[in-house]
């Protein structure tokens, strides 16, 4: 029967070729697409196992640089059960890179407080230097800078030379690589420069980086830390106007894809406020500790509705390549009315009959599943190789698998309605027909 079902499809190539061609399509563009998502879990994956420490920002900030803390709590956090190191960092934006403005992909300026980076057993950039070296002490009020190979290749800057940022320059005294767009996007440089250069406030700080001790769990960590500063507000009333005039400020800046550089300016810190009544709910902590598994989580949820609105998108493809299979079945169990006749007229069952129609169906689901599974994938190598800073995506071998049961199964439901036609009929009223 298989044999059988090959030499049909072959005495009929055009019109085999062109379903499988609209299969294949269909199949390529749902890897390409469904690769957008693989690409951003591969990339959250791969980006957060090398940050083993934990984030402490603002409460609601969905990334560090619209997060602002009182640089005072510093000391606090560091008396905390089970933190070993605590760094605080500064992040903005560079909106002008060698006197062109920067659109995408973004650009930042780290600034952390070198002394106590030296401290971390971890610096994750540390080891990352491929020419030059780490930011040290001797860095301390310099404009001394680290930038990552992506950057050096765009301003086309080496070891040694000066590049501007914000119209700053800045000595390059040393070139990491990541191998990570969320990572190698920055410029490393001290925290105290930072603040002088962009005029950010000296008593503020963008997040707090913690190394645990041995031995502690994270999240228990992150839960004292917050428990710490439960009930201490970050604004007060009499800095509303302010307040609103800067987060209205911030709001026009993200919807022209401009960030500001300056913090807001730092509130004097407020007392911590009495302990609830009994029977009220306690007040929130103005802070959030996030590790690696709650950024890859918030991720995932991101990533899980993107996957529905690239489902209905890749819907309208496959559609049209399951109807493109039913017409061509349709076609050829028309023109083989006669052949279904003498089949049935020699023994064939009914059963038979729709076995060998829904198995011709199923080879051009496989055939252009494969075919639509390699464009796929040859298609993301090529974007992934032209754009290495804009495009991360990632067709990984279970979207492949995947992709040719699903386009074979697609076959196999295309063929159905024909086969079913097919063996529906008499022997003589096939013959009679045809």
């Amino acid at each position: 029967m298989h044999r059988f079902a090959l030499d049909n499809l072959i005495s009929r190539p055009v019109r085999a070729i062109l379903s499988i061609l609209g299969l294949a399509v269909a199949i390529g563009g749902m890897v390409g697409l469904f690769s957008i998502a693989g690409g951003i879990n591969e990339l959250v994956s791969s980006t957060f196992s090398m940050i083993p420490g934990i984030l402490v920002q603002e409460r609601g900030a969905p990334v560090p640089i619209f997060s602002s803390l009182p640089a005072a709590w510093q000391k606090e956090i560091e008396q905390v059960d089970g933190v070993a190191v605590v760094n605080p960092e500064v992040l903005v934006r560079v909106n002008v890179l060698e006197n062109k403005p920067v659109i995408s992909p973004p650009r930042f300026c780290l600034g952390f407080d070198i002394p106590s980076r030296m401290k971390l057993h971890d610096t994750i950039y540390g080891d990352k230097v491929i020419e030059g070296r780490f930011l040290n002490e001797t860095d301390v009020g310099t404009t001394n800078v680290l930038v990552s190979r992506q950057i050096a290749e765009a301003t086309g800057r080496k070891l040694g030379d000066t590049v501007r940022a914000n119209g700053n320059a800045l000595t390059i005294v040393g070139i990491y690589e990541c191998g990570t767009v969320l990572l190698d996007c920055n410029i490393l440089i001290d925290m105290g420069t930072l603040r002088r250069l962009a005029r950010y406030d000296e008593g503020s700080v963008s997040c707090y980086y913690v190394e645990t001790k041995p031995g502690f769990a994270q999240k228990d960590v992150g839960k004292r830390i917050e428990t710490l500063f439960r009930g201490r507000d970050l604004k007060r009333a009499s800095d509303a106007p302010a307040n609103a005039l800067a987060a209205t400020l911030v709001g026009i800046g993200q919807a022209i894809g401009v960030t500001t550089n300056a913090a807001p300016p730092a509130q004097p810190e407020p007392a911590p406020s009495p302990a609830p009544a009994s029977g009220e709910p306690p007040a929130s902590s103005p802070v959030e500790v996030r590790s690696g598994d709650d950024w890859a989580e918030r991720f995932e949820d991101f990533t899980a509705d993107l996957n529905f609105f690239l489902t209905l998108i890749t819907g309208v493809g496959i559609t049209i390549a399951v109807l493109s299979i039913v017409n061509v079945m349709l076609m050829s169990v028309t023109e083989r009315t006669i052949e279904f006749g003498i089949l049935r007229a020699n023994g064939w069952s009914r059963r038979n009959v729709m076995s060998l129609v829904t198995l011709e169906s199923a080879v051009l689901g496989i055939v252009g599943g494969i075919l639509g599974s390699i464009g796929g994938w040859v298609a993301v190598q090529i974007i992934n190789r032209a754009f290495p800073e804009r495009a991360h995506l990632h067709a990984g071998l279970f979207l492949m698998l995947f992709a040719i049961v699903f386009s074979t199964a697609l076959g196999m439901l295309g063929g159905l309605y024909p086969a079913w036609r097919a063996a529906k009929m008499s022997p003589m009223d096939a013959i009679r027909r045809g």
